[in-house]
């Protein structure tokens, strides 16, 4: 039986710290999961409770698996690993797999477990991880990366996916849609973290080529050429798309593209206009182009983009029904 061994850190997340016993613990007998703490005593959870677990940090030496989950933000922000944190982790046998869940890939990063390899978190800690460590080729837009003996994943359901792709590894693609059966959650979700970051619409002022870039949001359904923006602007063509790159730093088409996309995205989750219908909305001349750019930017297509954000809606109103 493969011991799996999930480290509680101060300021822990209760829903992430059950995860690994929730998958694990539903693969027939496969695992075995034990909770320690860092230094055997009670920890704080990041709700209105602390937990009091049955393992020291001696469990650690006796793992195949380190599950890492979230743990307080301002301590794994922080970049440093305290003592007794260092101390566990020292504990752990040379070629043990270890996941991070979320902020866990702080922890990693900061014991030096990631540097030279690619690496996720959360999508909202992104700049702060890059800060703390340039070292580590961070990838924003993934819901988990398998590094071999390390794997990090992003932020609180991720870790759901995480644990399952272990299981597939290990016992096959038949274990795991069982596992996932029993938890009720998919086997795999397409696409990856990207689709559910924020994209709130760009702020623009008068200044510059900000009030051109203002009337293309208001008229993304033209068909919109840098002539178009530049005459708009008043300018010629050159000084624009040069003004243009130092005030966003990209090109007037590559910010067109990325507007287009953020107006499609908005529409297949608040509408239920046809995609070609939005794709003309939003001045993609054909819904194939719209389902290439929106592929290449958060890796779905917008049919299953809205099946992911407009199922809790259509839930709830049947329920009601």
């Amino acid at each position: 039986m493969h011991r799996v061994v999930v480290l509680a850190l101060d300021g822990v997340y209760p829903f992430e710290l059950g995860i690994p016993n929730r998958v694990f613990g539903s693969a027939d007998g496969r695992y075995e999961v034990l909770t320690c703490s860092a230094d055997g005593r009670p920890v704080r959870t990041g709700s209105d409770f602390s937990i009091t677990v049955e393992h020291g940090p001696e469990a650690l030496a006796t793992a195949g698996t380190v599950v890492i989950p979230p743990y307080d933000m301002e301590l794994a922000t922080a970049g440093e690993l305290s003592r007794p944190v260092a101390d566990a982790l020292a504990r752990i046998r040379p070629g043990t797999r270890i996941v991070s869940i979320c902020t866990g890939a702080f922890l990693l990063a900061a014991a030096g477990l990631l540097d030279g390899r690619t690496a996720t978190t959360h999508w909202s800690l992104v700049p702060r991880f890059r800060q703390l460590f340039p070292h580590v080729e961070l990838d924003p837009d993934v819901l988990f990366i398998d590094g071999g003996e390390v794997l990090t994943s992003a932020g609180a359901g991720s870790g759901v996916d995480v644990c399952l792709h272990v299981v597939r590894e290990d016992h096959g693609s038949a274990v795991a849609n069982q596992v996932a059966r029993k938890c009720v959650v998919p086997p795999w979700r397409d696409g990856g973290q990207a689709q559910y970051i924020e994209q709130p619409v760009p702020e623009t002022s008068e200044q510059g080529t900000g009030a051109t870039r203002h009337w293309a949001l208001e008229n993304l359904h033209l068909p919109l050429t840098l002539a178009d923006l530049a005459r708009h602007a008043r300018m010629s063509a050159r000084t624009f798309a040069r003004r243009f790159g130092e005030e966003t730093g990209m090109s007037p088409g590559r910010w067109l593209i990325q507007q287009r996309v953020a107006r499609a995205r908005q529409l297949l989750e608040s509408t239920d206009l046809p995609v070609d219908r939005i794709a003309g909305e939003v001045g993609f001349a054909t819904a194939t182009s719209l389902r290439q750019h929106l592929h290449a930017a958060i890796g779905v297509s917008p049919l299953a983009y809205r099946r992911t954000f407009q199922a809790a809606d259509r839930t709830l109103s049947t329920a009601r029904a």
